[in-house]
């Protein structure tokens, strides 16, 4: 995969996912050293970014393929089954049984049916095989697919074209969808990641240069505790990108400030870029872009 792949995400999904509004802070500037430019997926269709890559994922679909289904906490599932709906297909969503309310209510409003699982990666797993066995489903990934990544990229891609040249891109990390879609759009930018301190399989695998499997899922950013993808560690590898720790208590604080001083509703997994930024000091310098991943709590 290549930038080349990301363009061509873009042009498939254009008109069918918002262009997202970038802001700025000063008071964030000061506070944390270095000009940020806030790309807000938090306002994107569904409430994440996630809609960008199960767009650019359904409109390749064969012509033959009538359903399709996955496994989600929450926000790759919504925007499934809004994707879904609008090329005219079944959705079934597997959704563990601790994701957020509010998550499972979007999956459930888009009109895709709803299964629920324990709370592990072995039991979505096991689920998923027996919907698409029961249902005849496609199984369309939430993270580590070619597919998925490229429509992740685009939103780093509307970045720089509203921003100009940025030093560092911050994403955050969980399957790493989003992470290495950026890196693959982000031009001449530095791709730097924020992952968790109870999520923290990304930073171990990268620097060990293997993979490295998922932690107990306990991090308050329910959207970063999957396991890092295959696909998604080898791009994140050949880009040289690394990855940063935020503890909890700072995810939680940043949460809170990004509400108090923009006025925006993100959830913990956007605001870990802030988090790690904060924790990690001397890092972030110049012209940086943030990406804030999404807005369900």
């Amino acid at each position: 995969m290549n930038r080349d792949d990301v363009l061509a995400a873009a042009r498939r999904i254009a008109g069918r996912v918002h262009r997202t509004p970038v802001l700025t802070s000063r008071t964030l500037d000061a506070e944390l050293g270095a000009k940020l430019f806030f790309k807000c997926e938090n306002l994107q269709r569904t409430g994440a970014f996630k809609i960008r890559g199960a767009t650019n994922a359904v409109r390749q679909l064969p012509r033959h393929v009538q359903a399709v289904a996955t496994h989600s906490s929450g926000n790759h599932g919504a925007a499934l089954a809004l994707a879904a709906r609008e090329a005219g297909l079944q959705a079934f969503i597997v959704v563990p049984s601790d994701a957020r309310t509010s998550k499972r209510a979007s999956i459930a409003r888009y009109g895709a049916t709803v299964v629920e699982c324990e709370p592990t990666l072995a039991a979505r797993a096991a689920t998923l095989e027996q919907v698409v066995q029961d249902t005849g489903a496609t199984f369309v990934p939430p993270y580590d697919h070619p597919h998925i990544i490229a429509g992740a990229g685009t939103a780093a891609l509307e970045l720089l074209a509203d921003c100009g040249p940025l030093d560092q891109i911050w994403a955050p990390v969980g399957g790493g969808g989003l992470a290495a879609g950026t890196a693959l759009a982000a031009d001449a930018s530095e791709v730097i990641l924020a992952e968790p301190e109870l999520a923290r399989d990304a930073k171990d695998s990268l620097e060990a240069g293997e993979l490295r499997p998922a932690l107990p899922p306990r991090t308050i950013a329910d959207g970063l505790r999957t396991g890092l993808g295959t696909l998604n560690f080898d791009i994140l590898q050949r880009n040289g990108c690394r990855a940063l720790l935020a503890s909890e208590s700072s995810i939680e604080h940043w949460t809170e400030r990004i509400a108090q001083i923009m006025k925006l509703v993100v959830e913990p997994s956007a605001a870990t870029t802030l988090a790690s930024m904060a924790d990690n000091p001397g890092v972030v310098s110049g012209r940086v872009g943030m990406l804030l991943s999404g807005g369900n709590l």
